[in-house]
């Protein structure tokens, strides 16, 4: 079964970087989709990005275009996700989810996602 591990979170100022780590394991299907998605307080999960199957297509949400960038390495077996150019809105703690066999359609959808890690959190401040 897929196993996740979020690592990489922590306090940073608007503007700064950061780059968190999913580390991967017990994928077999080359169907398998993963993504990040983050969760502020009091709001619902929402999608960041994901590498759709075993293309490594990219796509992300409206809010994190052209500033955080998802990427992975297949002999560490991590997916990582570039934060840059922080902003307050960032803060959250952030998920690694994987999926065997969601469609595109849902991809945005974190009821889609049958595997999840323990969340990382991650705080900008001004």
């Amino acid at each position: 079964q897929v196993h996740l591990v979020e690592s990489g979170g922590g306090a940073v100022q608007v503007g700064d970087s950061l780059r968190l780590s999913c580390a991967v394991s017990g994928v077999t299907s080359y169907t398998t989709t993963v993504a990040w998605f983050r969760q502020a307080p009091g709001k619902e999960r929402d999608f960041v990005g994901a590498l759709w199957r075993s293309t490594g297509k990219r796509y992300y949400g409206d809010s994190v275009k052209d500033r955080f960038t998802i990427s992975r390495d297949n002999d560490k077996k991590t997916v990582y996700l570039q934060m840059n150019s922080m902003k307050v809105e960032d803060t959250a703690v952030y998920y690694c989810a994987a999926d065997a066999n969601l469609i595109l359609s849902t991809l945005r959808n974190p009821r889609q996602y049958d595997y999840w890690g323990q969340g990382t959190q991650v705080t900008v401040s001004s």
